[in-house]
């Protein structure tokens, strides 16, 4: 294992605080610090020390892909690390988006290749499922709740131009794609008025806060109204969400720690200052309704949990140890990436030991067989999904 430095986002929405607290440094920040990344993403790639330098570990990858990621990752991934971890700490809220499963961001992605002018959507051929893990407290907007439910929030309202969204909702999941349509599209000169309307309108019940804080925030985007079509997701530490390709969601505030496969393919609908592309989001969107967003974890073995997923481009694990149990064995394959965020530990492999405080992180290869954490404190590890 070797100490990993990654680089911190400074997107807008992130916190002045929570990064900095979980790594020890002085707080309030200089400027929010929105995403810490610990991978080997192009856009972003973290590093190890050589020789008194740090080099990107995209650089340690190309030069030996077979004996940091091993022969299986290669075959099936090829010469890149394919899972991203990060910790996330947002203050405000994100955009309402969704990612590309892997037919569709390789087609995407092509398509923009052989354009010579006008925004790129794909950035690279790959998909971007993703699970969040709640550090504390979080909020998130994840996946259609039942569009009866919807309905009835929005006729509550009370406001006539809603009535034909209503209508689509009020058709069930058939309806889902036509309603979320109409809003996304709503003509321009318009959208102020009738996010001002709900606004005044939702004086009371369970979403008017939110209301209230988008389009404070937003004021003429109707990603305001499309946000309450989704399920209002409030985290407990420990608590995911699982968000496949498809998956429209937004985090609203909170820190967690993100795993998602290795790309930055991020199609947006609203709530943002970036490019939003609303054809190519509707494309991509499932218009499903997801019954229960919450993903409660899984015991492995003593002292380790995990959040199954559908993929195999990672897996994530908690390791918590203690004074009763100050050693666990984690067999998860390598290239590992882990993540320190309590206590004192040493994480150890075939190949060196490393000891890690809160906000610290470690990378090890493939050729490091299983995982050994000491100490007190916890600690969540990446790998490939592969079996």
């Amino acid at each position: 294992m070797e100490l990993l430095y990654g680089p911190i986002k400074d997107y807008a929405w992130g916190s002045r605080s929570a990064i900095a607290e979980l790594q020890g440094r002085a707080t309030p920040s200089a400027g929010p610090e929105a995403e810490l990344w610990l991978g080997a993403h192009p856009g972003a790639p973290a590093a190890v020390e050589r020789d008194g330098a740090r080099v990107a570990l995209t650089d340690l990858l190309a030069a030996d892909p077979d004996g940091w990621l091993g022969r299986q990752v290669v075959e099936r991934f090829g010469s890149r690390l394919p899972f991203l971890l990060k910790v996330l700490a947002a203050d405000a809220p994100l955009s309402l988006q969704a990612h590309p499963d892997p037919a569709q961001a390789r087609a995407g992605y092509d398509a923009d290749n052989a354009r010579t002018d006008g925004h790129r959507n794909y950035v690279d051929p790959f998909h971007k499922p993703e699970l969040l893990v709640a550090l504390g407290p979080m909020e998130a907007l994840c996946g259609f709740r039942d569009p009866a439910s919807s309905a009835e929030v929005l006729a509550g309202f009370g406001v006539p131009e809603l009535r034909p969204v209503v209508d689509a909702l009020g058709a069930g999941p058939a309806g889902l794609a036509e309603a979320v349509r109409a809003l996304l599209t709503w003509p321009p000169t318009e959208r102020a008025g009738l996010v001002a309307a709900v606004r005044a309108a939702a004086v009371a019940g369970p979403d008017a806060d939110l209301v209230a804080r988008l389009a404070e925030a937003y004021p003429g985007d109707p990603g305001v109204l499309v946000a309450l079509l989704l399920n209002r997701v409030r985290l407990a530490p420990g608590e995911a969400i699982w968000m496949p390709a498809g998956n429209l969601h937004a985090y609203l505030r909170g820190t967690g720690v993100e795993v998602m496969a290795a790309s930055d393919n991020v199609l947006r609908g609203g709530l943002t200052p970036k490019h939003v592309d609303v054809p190519e989001l509707l494309r991509v969107l499932r218009f499903e309704v997801l019954d229960e967003p919450v993903v409660t974890p899984r015991p492995v073995a003593d002292g380790v949990v995990t959040w199954p997923v559908a993929v195999s481009d990672f897996a994530l694990y908690r390791v918590s140890v203690h004074d009763a149990r100050p050693e666990v064995t984690l067999s998860a394959p390598g290239p590992r990436v882990v993540l320190c965020t309590s206590g004192k530990v040493t994480v150890a492999d075939a190949m060196s030991p490393v000891t890690l405080g809160p906000g610290q992180a470690a990378v090890g290869s493939a050729a490091g067989g299983p995982l050994t954490v000491t100490g007190a404190g916890e600690t969540y590890v990446a790998s490939p999904g592969l079996r």
